[in-house]
């Protein structure tokens, strides 16, 4: 149990630090990996009783995805970039096709997590052979006593039953584990696939060639990395000046000192700067010239985020 738990930190760990998407996604996925399998050691104990069984079956299946995904949206930052977009501009400069794709970014990488946790349960088949025992018709069975129903039947999952329908348990685990592990598969299938479409149809619709998106996505990572870094150094320099008014000094280790006599920091920067470098991008292009962010607009002295009558829109879909 203990090393279960330090896997699932370290997967944490992990997941904060990565920024290539499909490391992301294997992440998350491993992690919910993990996460089910605690979750049906730890927490999963089918009740056996007729009209609980469905429901608790259910919910063992759909309730952690729910949280999964939305766990998954909160995380995601083009949420949060929409949503300041929504308050600041609205969604007027958006055409049709750039919100369904922004949404469709939004749901497909929200639903990473609840997909691998939903795949798992059913192709452990626990949570379903719970919630489905009690539905298996009598009729079915062959030679299966007329004295007993749906009551019995939702005791399979616990193995508590007559001794003379353990023969008639098994084959009810073994076909429901069969319906269980179809459906697995079927949905990893149907994942897949619609995976490899929006794939190609991403890069069939990209104004950009392979090598042109490749480097605006290494852009995007670097002007994220060093606007974090940028902007630790200099809260923490404008917060000594600060604390240093109030008290009269502050104190700084070595390498804060140095910061402090290295960056000379006169102020803040206005909102309406970080109105302008917050929100969803579109790709767009100025007279021709690629603009890969809103940092990089600003810095342009671009205005406005419509498309121009020679201009290009693709949807910022990686993180």
């Amino acid at each position: 149990m203990a090393a279960l738990i330090a896997e699932n930190f370290r997967f944490l760990s992990l997941f904060f630090k990565s920024k290539d998407v499909m490391i992301f996604n294997g992440l998350v996925a491993l992690g919910t990996v993990g996460s089910e399998e605690l979750f049906s050691v730890v927490a999963f104990n089918c009740p056996c009783s007729p009209a609980r069984n469905y429901i608790y079956g259910l919910a063992a299946i759909g309730v952690p995805a729910l949280a999964l995904f939305l766990i998954g949206v909160i995380w995601n930052n083009h949420t949060w970039n929409l949503v300041a977009e929504c308050h600041k501009r609205g969604v007027k400069n958006f055409s049709a096709a750039a919100t369904f794709l922004l949404f469709g970014s939004i749901m497909g990488r929200a639903a990473v997590a609840p997909v691998t946790w939903s795949v798992i349960s059913l192709l452990r088949g626990e949570a379903y052979i719970c919630a489905l025992s009690e539905f298996v018709k009598p009729s079915s069975l062959d030679k299966f006593p007329a004295e007993y129903g749906a009551e019995v039947l939702a005791r399979f999952p616990c193995k508590d039953m007559p001794a003379n329908l353990t023969k008639f348990r098994d084959e009810v685990t073994r076909r429901l584990r069969y319906e269980s592990q179809l459906f697995g598969w079927l949905l990893i299938g149907i994942v897949a696939v619609l995976i490899f479409l929006t794939k190609c149809l991403k890069h069939c619709c990209s104004p950009l060639s392979y090598r042109q998106e490749a480097y605006w996505a290494q852009y995007r990572s670097n002007e994220d990395k060093l606007f974090r870094r940028t902007a630790e150094v200099h809260s923490r320099i404008l917060a000594a000046k600060n604390v240093k008014q109030f008290f009269g000094f502050v104190a700084l280790d070595k390498e804060e000192k140095e910061l402090v006599q290295e960056f000379p920091v006169e102020g803040v920067q206005p909102s309406p700067q970080w109105n302008a470098i917050t929100g969803v991008y579109i790709y767009r292009e100025n007279k021709g010239f690629p603009l890969y962010s809103r940092l990089h607009k600003w810095a342009k002295g671009v205005e406005g985020n419509g498309p121009s009558p020679e201009g290009h829109e693709m949807l910022f879909l990686a993180s």
